[in-house]
């Protein structure tokens, strides 16, 4: 499934000019909806999680929802639910025990039933699909897992079932919303306790791009104050600061020590994030980390907030663009006002153990 998904989501352009236009479009949605606040306090949140999960609709159902869609903001908060749920101390029970959580009351009741309407969505979307499927022409992710259930549709151990293709859209929608959605709302935030910052950053938008027109991918290369800002964000939040269980597949040597076969690896990711040889005061929010001397951008091999390796994020290069796409678009159009004395935002993560998530706060947005 993952080698599938991986080959799929390159075939429709992620980290390619097809999906940068995607992200492009829904920036845009995204900007007309701050422009309608007004300049009055507001929450990021569901806007900006909107247009994330617009991105992975138009990679997998190959369309985009309004924001007002009840529809499209009943499956968001299903999603959202489940995976507090499942994060929180009734859901690890339930994962545990689950022939005895099933007749303990609790939040965790809702968990099977709020799956059951996302596989509704989700099958609902795929039946339209499948009625106007071309195989010589698949528009998306549903379309391309049709064509290979039907490729396979004699192969008695074929992994291409139903099934598993609701499981993989719900993971894709679980994975590449909640991450990149948090992110950005978290590096707003910051942004806001760094008015200097957010100001450098701007002026460098207002040489390379202009305001005539969309930020693009291409800008990048030249943007290396923007770029270490989007990194310094991802180092600093550390999202996921513990990444889900591994294991090894054969006895193996590191620095000095034998993991036995079958050995369960927990990876620690902001071990490295947070390296305080690589990062001097890693816990400060320093654009710098990720600045040369002479003010070129500084990659580091400590910078791995997608992990690493084989099994890296799927949707890394999806998730870098949008970031990057999205920060600047706002940054470029607006000018963020706190409604606290910026001294006074506090930047520490809410203790969730899915994530290391921003605090909710509101704040202005002001036209530039």
């Amino acid at each position: 499934m993952r080698r599938f998904t991986l080959t799929t989501l390159r075939n429709f352009g992620m980290g390619k000019k097809r999906i940068e236009e995607g992200i492009q479009e829904e920036a845009e949605y995204l900007l007309k909806q701050f422009h309608g606040t007004k300049g009055q306090p507001f929450d990021p949140r569901h806007l900006i999680t909107y247009a994330t999960f617009n991105v992975i609709c138009s990679i997998i159902f190959g369309k985009r929802y309004g924001y007002d869609n009840k529809m499209f903001q009943t499956f968001i908060a299903l999603l959202v639910e489940n995976s507090e749920i499942f994060a929180s101390i009734w859901g690890k029970l339930f994962n545990a025990f689950s022939a005895l959580m099933e007749w303990v009351p609790g939040p965790h009741q809702r968990m099977i039933p709020n799956y059951a309407k996302c596989r509704e969505f989700v099958l609902e979307e795929a039946q339209e699909h499948r009625a106007t499927l071309d195989p010589n022409s698949p528009r998306d992710f549903i379309d391309c897992f049709f064509i290979r259930m039907d490729q396979e549709k004699h192969g008695e151990a074929s992994e291409f079932t139903m099934e598993n293709m609701v499981a993989c859209c719900i993971d894709l929608f679980t994975a590449g919303t909640e991450t990149t959605s948090a992110t950005l709302q978290y590096g707003l935030l910051i942004l806001q306790k760094y008015p200097e910052i957010e100001e450098k950053v701007q002026e460098e938008i207002d040489h390379v791009v202009g305001r005539s027109r969309m930020p693009s991918m291409a800008d990048r290369g030249q943007m290396p104050y923007t770029d270490a800002v989007v990194h310094e964000i991802q180092r600093f939040i550390a999202f996921a600061s513990m990444i889900v269980p591994r294991a090894t597949v054969k006895d193996t040597l590191f620095r000095g020590y034998i993991i036995p076969k079958g050995t369960m690896i927990l990876p620690v990711l902001i071990s490295a994030l947070h390296d305080d040889k690589e990062f001097p005061n890693p816990k400060e929010f320093d654009p710098g980390h990720f600045l040369n001397e002479d003010g070129t951008f500084r990659k580091s091999d400590y910078f791995m907030p997608f992990s690493a390796g084989k099994r890296i994020c799927t949707g890394e290069g999806l998730a870098r663009m949008e970031l990057f796409l999205f920060f600047t678009s706002i940054l470029q159009n607006f000018k963020l006002k706190p409604i606290t004395d910026p001294k006074d935002i506090d930047a520490t993560p809410l203790p969730k153990p899915t994530g290391r998530f921003p605090r909710p706060y509101k704040f202005c947005v002001i036209p530039r």
